[in-house]
């Protein structure tokens, strides 16, 4: 929304994930897991537009283009990444200005689903990078259990492989039209893959397989190459890149997340000190999960209903990450202190971000 009132031309491809399947946005030939229409006036801005709501048949994806119709579905036989790596290529060519207005800035977001479940539904040319492999080769983490996540690890890393493969693809492309040089391009996730750590597979929990995601962004000339500790959440990204691209002054007041850009181009600043982490039950806002990641340490207090219904059972969850890397041990009832200093972190976040919890 806020780079199309800028001026931009914006582009979305692949996994969109942010509707539900409901009437009257579900087609004639009914609904597919969660996937669904998404009408224009809730696209947020994009007038480019090649992406479904939520679909896994990674082999077998199916697409709604900018104009088409409640029933117009594209059905594609092809990997979905691959697909939408050759959709993307084409808009940053932009060939007779078919996909974007050429005299103005762009912005494109390319949603692969994958490595997501099912995992086998990757190409075998992958797969064969790691066919001589057993899943204690590829599970390596002290924490992993094999039995767990041996079933799936090779067609997993092959998913990542593939996707590495096709945003490699997407890089060359920037090169070869000229556009590197003035191109922001960030490479993130959603989420992580517990892939047998804590005998866990998926997500939704707060050990650093699942909690911890890829953030590599790249400006030649202006980003120097680097890595850093520095926390960023997800709420951070927004005003972060609209921060970088001197648009800071468009951020929506509303937003919780804070413009991290002067670290980027190596101003310094002010460094977070912890991130927040939270899971909530929508039906029951008092209950689930809220946290901290700092430097250090991941803090968790997770609320769940007490026996027969009654009351709540508060479990308090806390991992010296520098000392316990795979977070094998829970030191909370041995650290009062840092208990407290952390809790008292935690009502700062809740407080600023009006949480339910900050109520009690």
């Amino acid at each position: 929304d806020v780079l199309r009132g800028a001026g931009y031309s914006c582009g979305y491809i692949g996994k969109w994930h942010l509707e539900s399947a409901r009437e009257p946005n579900i087609p004639s030939d009914g609904p597919q897991w969660w996937d669904c229409y998404i009408p224009k006036h809730r696209r947020h801005g994009f007038n480019f537009w090649h992406a479904y709501n939520c679909f896994d048949d990674h082999f077998n994806p199916h697409y709604w283009t900018t104009d088409a119709g409640l029933n117009d579905k594209l059905e594609v036989e092809q990997w979905s990444p691959r697909h939408e790596t050759d959709v993307a290529i084409r808009y940053l060519r932009n060939d007779g200005g078919k996909y974007r207005d050429p005299d103005q800035p762009f912005a494109l977001f390319v949603s692969h689903n994958p490595p997501h479940m099912p995992f086998h539904m990757v190409p075998e040319r992958y797969v064969k990078r790691y066919k001589e492999k057993t899943a204690g080769d590829l599970l390596t983490r002290p924490n992993a259990d094999p039995a767990v996540g041996g079933k799936h690890v090779k067609n997993y890393f092959a998913m990542v492989t593939g996707v590495d493969d096709q945003f490699g693809r997407i890089l060359k492309c920037l090169e070869e039209e000229g556009l590197e040089r003035n191109t922001i391009m960030v490479f993130a996730s959603d989420h992580g893959e517990m892939m047998g750590s804590h005998g866990l597979m998926h997500k939704n929990n707060w050990y650093d397989e699942s909690l911890l995601v890829p953030f590599i962004i790249r400006w030649p000339g202006r980003i120097r190459p680097g890595r850093d500790n520095l926390l960023v959440s997800v709420p951070d990204l927004m005003p972060t890149l609209l921060g970088l691209m001197g648009l800071d002054d468009r951020v929506p007041a509303d937003v919780e997340g804070t413009d991290l850009s002067s670290h980027f181009l190596g101003r310094g600043g002010t460094r977070p000190r912890s991130a927040l982490y939270y899971k909530i039950p929508v039906e029951h806002l008092h209950l689930g999960r809220r946290g901290l990641r700092t430097d250090r340490h991941t803090f968790v207090v997770t609320r769940r209903r007490g026996r027969a219904g009654k009351g709540t059972k508060t479990e308090l969850l806390l991992y010296d990450n520098r000392r316990d890397p795979y977070q094998l041990e829970n030191v909370a009832g041995k650290e009062p202190k840092l208990v407290r200093g952390l809790t008292k972190e935690l009502n700062r976040w809740l407080k600023k971000t009006n949480d339910p919890w900050g109520k009690t």
